[in-house]
């Protein structure tokens, strides 16, 4: 048996570390997770103690569930030191991204692109540009609660004024 066999088995209940084990690094990871697990690190007793054991399942979707957590952590971090940075550029680079691909699918209703520009990638730049409005109507929305939530907003203000 190979990881790539084992992948198939722990990849029904924690897709993350199923897809890691068919890779490059399935016998890096196949160890950590006998490790996690217990077992020898062969494929065999990997596959073997997924199967058999229902706390193994448990164990591998708790990991991939503290993986994600940390990857959204980062993200948050990367996100608010952007945010926060000395620079406009490295504050707004994002928006004017966004910008940027919204001329570019304005300009090709306009007809003011080229004509190689094929129409799936003109709907490519479409979707990231929906993608990119939707996360910043959210983005605002979420402040505006929080900032309600906080006491922090525009009504707190004036109830403060008005005491």
């Amino acid at each position: 048996m190979e990881w790539a066999d084992a992948a198939e088995v722990v990849g029904k209940v924690a897709p993350v570390a199923g897809s890691l084990l068919a890779g490059a690094p399935g016998a890096r990871v196949g160890g950590l997770v006998a490790d996690l697990l217990g077992v020898d690190p062969t494929p065999e007793a990997v596959a073997d103690a997924v199967n058999r054991d229902p706390q193994a399942a448990t164990k591998l979707r708790k990991i991939e569930a503290d993986i994600e957590t940390s990857l959204i952590q980062g993200r948050t971090k990367a996100v608010t030191a952007e945010a926060s940075g000395e620079s406009w550029l490295q504050r707004n680079w994002r928006p004017l991204l966004m910008l940027w691909f919204a001329v570019l699918v304005g300009g090709y209703w306009f007809g003011l692109t080229p004509d190689k520009l094929s129409e799936s990638t003109v709907l490519a730049l479409f979707d990231i540009v929906q993608l990119g409005v939707t996360g910043y109507i959210v983005g605002r929305s979420a402040e505006k609660v929080t900032r309600t939530a906080t006491g922090s907003g525009f009504m707190n203000a004036i109830k403060a004024k008005v005491k």
